[in-house]
């Protein structure tokens, strides 16, 4: 019986599959594009960015740009979107209301939707690259913006 228990333990223990990471589709798709990008700092410290497209060169840009500096990064897109008062008080809702005469968000929105393909496909890498920085440095707290969308980069058009 010995011999029984000791065979069925060791088939349960082989056949156990080790945990695979539990990573959103979304999750799997940056990882994915991240190991097909190599990031080179040069001695001055400047990212130079290797990838097979250009949307791997603006992912790989941003995500750069973001161990660089996230919180400007995320600064410059709370002000651009016109939410700055919502970090920094009611004194400055004016550079809000400056931000949305410019382009209020369904303008942004609209604009993405409009644009050609390629386009599409380099603001979708922007985004990503942004988030996959977000979801590799969790001791990373944005001050406001957590998901970082593809229509963003529309306000600077």
């Amino acid at each position: 019986m010995k011999k029984f228990a000791f065979i069925l333990l060791l088939l349960i223990v082989s056949c156990k599959q080790t945990p695979k990471e539990n990573l959103t589709d979304e999750q799997q798709q940056w990882k994915a594009q991240a190991e097909s990008i190599e990031i080179i700092r040069d001695d001055f410290g400047v990212p130079h960015i290797y990838g097979k497209t250009d949307a791997d060169a603006v992912f790989g840009l941003l995500y750069a740009q973001c161990e660089d500096d996230f919180n400007r990064v995320e600064q410059n897109y709370i002000w651009a979107t016109g939410r700055l008062a919502e970090v920094e008080g009611e004194e400055a809702l004016y550079s809000d209301l400056r931000a949305n005469l410019f382009m209020t968000e369904e303008e942004a929105k609209a604009n993405y939707e409009k644009s050609p393909a390629w386009l599409k496909e380099l603001c979708n890498a922007f985004a990503d690259g942004i988030n996959y920085y977000l979801y590799t440095h969790p001791e990373v707290k944005p001050k406001l913006l957590t998901r970082f969308e593809p229509w963003m980069p529309m306000y600077f058009s």
